[in-house]
């Protein structure tokens, strides 16, 4: 069973906070002293005395939290080896849904999530629009044709449940569509996933804010290797947000069972969301080997059962007008 670990007081936060920014800050002290005393060569020296050192320490701590955050997710990468070993040798079967608002970072999690992994056992799926003939179709139809294999794990990025969300906000679908799709996924995957605990599914939905939205699309707007992820809903996204919130609260209030449950996963800090669906993914499985010195307690504040979420945007919609994102 995934668990999420107790709730840390706002003072022990604070505190715990304190110390990292502190740590934080004397290493960076002492890197940049190394950099100092290592800069020898004529380039070394000319860049050191160029930069003021507001900019030097701005450099190094961007370039030490980029290190460390990528340390740290390691031991958990190398923990999801070995349960796509275990997955192989069971012969079972696992599908992860990667939902959400777009630039929610799912695309980013799912990359650190798979950096290591065998490429032979896992894949990606990423559908494009559908064409004629998968329209006159069953909509779930093209995405039943991508399930893994035994031993294989298939990640979605976007899944089914577009239907649930993009295409009725931005009438890519048809209301009666969208009223029928509620109405009969969650027999869909009881029919074709949930089979006799031989397929594993985890439905994840990564919650970002509206305030952080918006800065990511600003930045794609102005990084030219950001700028393909600019899409026709990400232009409309910011305007549309209510709607799309409203949809998000339909789609727990339908979809949301005890069988098929959703992980809502907080995404403003795009480190903390990877590390954290790394931890739900490794509880998801009974695997051998796994570590017993490391730690796989979810932080509640980041990690969301679904109807914990749904309870919470019913508050505050009462409080409001609308739930908050």
């Amino acid at each position: 069973m995934v668990k999420t670990k107790k709730r840390k007081t706002s003072a022990t936060k604070q505190g715990s906070k304190d110390n990292q920014s502190a740590s934080r800050a004397e290493m960076i002290r002492n890197l940049g002293n190394k950099v100092k005393a290592k800069a020898q060569d004529n380039k070394n020296a000319k860049i050191l005395s160029v930069l003021k050192d507001k900019h030097r320490e701005e450099i190094i701590e961007s370039a030490l939290i980029k290190y460390y955050n990528s340390e740290e997710l390691k031991p958990y990468q190398a923990e999801l080896i070995k349960m796509q070993k275990h997955l192989e040798w069971a012969g079972k079967k696992m599908i992860i849904l990667f939902d959400g608002r777009d630039a929610s970072g799912k695309g980013g999690t799912i990359r650190r999530v798979t950096r290591y992994m065998n490429e032979k056992h896992y894949r990606v799926v990423a559908l494009g629009k559908p064409s004629k003939i998968q329209k006159s179709e069953l909509h779930i139809k093209r995405y039943i044709e991508q399930f893994p294999h035994a031993g294989e794990i298939v990640l979605f990025d976007r899944s089914w449940y577009n239907r649930a969300m993009v295409e009725p906000v931005m009438g890519f679908c048809s209301r009666e569509q969208y009223k029928r799709f509620l109405k009969k996924v969650n027999s869909y995957e009881e029919n074709f996933i949930l089979d006799a605990g031989k397929t594993i599914l985890l439905k994840l939905y990564f919650s970002v804010s509206k305030e952080e939205q918006a800065r990511r699309f600003e930045r794609r707007k102005n990084d030219p290797l950001r700028h393909w992820k600019l899409s026709e809903v990400d232009l409309q996204a910011q305007e549309l947000w209510d709607e799309f919130t409203e949809k998000k609260r339909v789609l727990l209030q339908k979809t949301h069972t005890k069988s098929s449950k959703w992980w809502v996963i907080r995404s403003d800090d795009k480190h903390l969301a990877r590390r954290e669906t790394m931890k739900l993914i490794l509880n998801s499985v009974k695997y051998r080997g796994k570590s017993r010195s490391l730690d796989f307690n979810m932080d509640p504040d980041i990690v969301i059962p679904g109807d914990r979420e749904l309870k919470k945007m019913t508050s505050e919609q009462k409080k409001f007008g609308t739930a908050l994102r």
